[in-house]
């Protein structure tokens, strides 16, 4: 069998931009930026875009402003907005801003849940079950997400039985799409293809989604590992925005500008376009007064400079 052969067609990307990787950037953005920025992924292609979090402006104040946002954004047709939602009265917000899709989290490690949402694994499957009920009687779509699947800034190395206890609780709960996340961006090849072998003897890979963070650079090995493991959803966001307010040190989620380069690269389709999303990425990086940290979108930068400082005669041959 070949190495290709292994490999799915196609992947969904989740861009995670506008909510994972804003909410850990000290520059408060106004609502016309956000909305610009989430417009500029629709144009690119993604056909899903976290669009916020309803979560206590006091805790998150970047997103507290979400529900303007998800009033002012241009939906397109087949594109999924999810927001992030912690409790019912987050859902009750959510609900009014228009929102189609929400996303619930947990953590695998006792000591983060206590720290990110001041209760234990076991009450907040008790109230994002709540949370999920209500918003499947609502019509509303329910992702799910696990933090700390393979390391914690607290605990250290997480036990993958434990990740397999609160996907499976978020399954049962309706979430019809679960995504482990390496919140500190602690792991390496051969654990993701261990948490997966493991995690995959009773959920299915189709129902799995991966979101890698890239603190000690194998976020791209990772998604390879989970690729051939049969996993067909990558979380990630433009100019590798973000890190955790939760987990000191750990840097932003795997660029998508690199994720995109290496999958279109390997023939695998993703339905979204590179230097759109690249476009994307700087635009939102010039307002927040930052540099991309994607590997792409600094090649891409340093092409057009190359370019540009040639002669008319050669850049137009």
């Amino acid at each position: 069998m070949s190495w290709k052969a292994e490999l799915p067609n196609s992947v969904r990307l989740v861009e995670v931009g506008p909510r994972d990787g804003l909410q850990n950037e000290v520059a408060a953005l106004d609502v016309e930026s956000k909305v610009r920025f989430i417009d500029l992924l629709t144009t690119a292609g993604f056909s899903t875009i976290e669009a916020g979090s309803f979560v206590s402006p006091q805790w998150i104040p970047q997103m507290a402003d979400t529900g303007a946002v998800l009033r002012s954004i241009r939906r397109a047709p087949g594109v999924s907005y999810p927001v992030l939602v912690p409790n019912l009265k987050g859902l009750e917000l959510a609900r009014e801003a228009g929102a189609k899709e929400i996303a619930v989290f947990a953590a695998a490690s006792e000591t983060f849940s206590q720290k990110n949402i001041n209760c234990s694994i076991d009450e907040s499957i008790r109230r994002l079950s709540e949370v999920a009920s209500a918003a499947l009687q609502f019509g509303l779509k329910v992702r799910g997400y696990v933090s700390c699947v393979l390391g914690c800034p607290y605990e250290g190395e997480i036990d993958p039985h434990a990740v397999l206890r609160i996907a499976e609780a978020l399954t049962e709960m309706g979430c019809y799409e679960i995504s482990l996340g390496d919140t500190v961006g602690v792991g390496t090849p051969r654990r993701v293809e261990e948490l997966l072998s493991l995690l995959t003897g009773s959920i299915s890979s189709e129902r799995l989604a991966v979101h890698f963070h890239d603190t000690w650079g194998q976020a791209l090995a990772n998604i390879l590992a989970a690729l051939h493991a049969g996993v067909g959803v990558i979380d990630s966001a433009v100019a590798g925005l973000g890190g955790c307010p939760y987990a000191k040190g750990a840097t932003g989620n795997v660029a998508t500008e690199d994720v995109l380069y290496m999958l279109h690269g390997m023939g695998i389709g993703t339905g979204v376009d590179l230097e759109k999303a690249a476009l994307a990425g700087r635009f939102i990086c010039e307002r927040l007064g930052k540099t991309p940290a994607a590997k792409v979108s600094i090649a891409l930068n340093a092409q057009c400079s190359v370019a540009q400082d040639l002669p008319k005669s050669i850049r137009n041959a």
